[in-house]
C-alpha cells in the first residue's frame, strides 16, 4: 500500500568493505529495476576511503565504479538528530540543506553495512530501513556467533567448527595450530573462513596441515577471529526469505562453482559458475530445506530479508551453512532471482522490502 505522494527512498551503497564493487553492482541493478513513479529516491556513495557522496549518477556510472567522478556530486551524510529526519547535503556556498527521508535501502554488503554498524546509526536517526535491526545483523555476520545461537536454540545440523582468535593465534601459532589438527583428528580437508568477512574473501580450503598456516593468516588480514570447519560434500542450496513476523520462503536454488568452491572470484568473476532452481528435490526435502530457512530467520531475528545457506549432504541430511542478512541484488544474484522464480518479479520484491522496512515505523 502506498502513499499519494512519492516516498522519500535513500539508497546507501559503496562502503568501506572489501565487496564495495558488489554492493556498487547491486544498487545498480536496483535503481535499473525499481519503480520510479512510486518513489523520490536520493543516492549516497560511500567511497572506499570512507566520504559519503550524495550523488545523480546513472546506474551505468554507479556499476562500473565512474560515479565517483561526477563532478555534481555533494558531500553528505545522514543525521543523527531525529528532529532532522534524513540526509544533510552540502552546498556549494559551504551550508547545508535538509532532504527528508521516509525509509533507507541500505545496499552495503559486508563490513561497515552489514554488520549492524551502519543499522545503529539508521536506529539512532529514527529512520525504518530494508533489513534486520542492529543485534540480527551484527549476529548473523559473524558466523562463530550464528553457529552458536542456532545450535542452543535448535536442532539444525551444522558442520563441526573451531574457532581461533588473531591474538591468540599470534602469541603461540604452532601450539594453537596443533591444537586445531587435533579437534579434527587430523581429518582434512578443512575450510577456513574470516568470522566476519562476507562473499566469501579470505576462505581457503585446506588440503594439508602444512597450508593451514597460510590459511589462518589469509583469513587473519581479513578479520580478528577466524573459524574452521570440516569439508561437507554436498549439493550447495539456497534458499530466500522474506517478511517480517511471518516470513515466506522462496524455492530452493543450487550453486554450481567453476572453482572447487565457491569463493569471490567464482561468484563474481568466473563465468562459469552457474546457479539453477531445484525442481528434482522430493517435496517433503524440499520442504525441510524452507521451513529450515524460516526456523533460522526467526532465531537470528531477522526481518525483511535473508538468504539461507545449506548443504544437502548423499544420504538426505540437510547441513546449515550460513545466513546473509543483505544478501547479492545483482542481475545473477540467487535472492532476486529466487522470488522472480517463486512468483515476485524483482520490482515488485523491491516495493516489498520497502513496505516490510516501512511496517517498522
Amino acid at each position: 500500500m502506498y502513499m499519494k505522494e512519492k516516498i522519500s527512498l535513500l539508497i546507501l551503497f559503496g562502503g568501506v568493505s572489501s565487496e564495495h564493487t558488489v554492493s556498487c553492482v547491486s544498487a545498480a541493478s536496483v535503481l535499473e529495476h525499481i519503480d520510479s513513479g512510486k518513489y523520490h529516491i536520493n543516492t549516497i556513495g560511500i567511497t572506499k576511503e570512507g566520504n559519503w557522496l550524495l550523488t545523480s549518477s546513472p546506474a551505468v556510472r554507479i556499476r562500473d565504479g565512474s560515479w565517483q567522478q561526477d563532478r555534481h556530486n555533494r558531500s553528505a551524510f545522514i543525521s543523527p538528530d531525529r528532529s532532522l529526519g534524513g540526509i544533510l547535503a552540502k552546498r556549494e556556498d559551504g551550508t547545508y540543506e535538509r532532504l527528508p527521508v521516509d525509509v533507507v535501502f541500505p545496499i552495503l554488503h559486508g563490513k561497515n553495512g552489514e554488520d549492524g554498524t551502519m543499522q545503529g546509526l539508521l536506529q539512532i536517526a529514527g529512520l525504518p530501513f530494508v533489513g534486520g535491526d542492529t543485534t540480527a545483523s551484527a549476529a548473523a555476520m559473524d558466523k562463530a556467533i550464528t553457529k552458536a545461537i542456532v545450535e542452543q536454540a535448535s536442532s539444525v545440523n551444522q558442520a563441526e567448527c573451531y574457532v581461533m582468535h588473531k591474538r591468540v593465534f599470534e602469541k603461540d601459532p604452532d601450539d594453537e595450530t596443533a591444537a586445531l589438527l587435533a579437534f579434527f583428528e587430523h581429518e582434512l580437508p578443512l575450510f577456513v573462513k574470516p568470522a566476519k568477512a562476507g562473499s566469501s574473501v579470505g576462505i581457503s580450503k585446506v588440503k594439508t596441515a602444512e597450508k593451514l598456516p597460510f590459511a589462518l593468516e589469509k583469513a587473519f588480514r581479513e578479520d580478528d577471529k577466524v573459524i574452521v570447519e570440516e569439508a561437507i560434500t554436498g549439493r550447495e542450496l539456497e534458499v530466500a526469505v522474506l517478511g517480517n513476523e511471518s516470513p515466506q520462503a522462496s524455492c530452493i536454488g543450487e550453486i554450481f562453482a567453476a572453482n572447487e568452491f565457491y569463493d569471490y572470484h567464482a561468484k563474481y568473476e568466473n563465468e562459469h559458475s552457474k546457479t539453477a532452481i531445484v525442481s528434482d528435490l522430493a517435496p517433503k526435502k524440499e520442504q525441510e530445506i524452507r521451513d529450515t530457512a524460516i526456523r533460522i530467520y526467526e532465531i537470528m531475528g531477522c526481518r525483511g530479508l535473508a538468504r539461507v545457506d545449506f548443504f544437502l549432504k548423499e544420504s538426505g541430511k540437510v547441513i546449515f551453512n550460513e545466513i546473509n542478512t543483505i544478501p547479492g541484488f545483482t542481475q545473477i544474484s540467487m535472492y532476486p532471482k529466487l522470488w522472480e522464480a517463486s512468483g515476485l518479479p524483482y520490482d515488485k520484491l523491491i516495493d516489498r522490502l520497502i513496505e516490510l522496512a516501512l511496517e517498522q515505523k
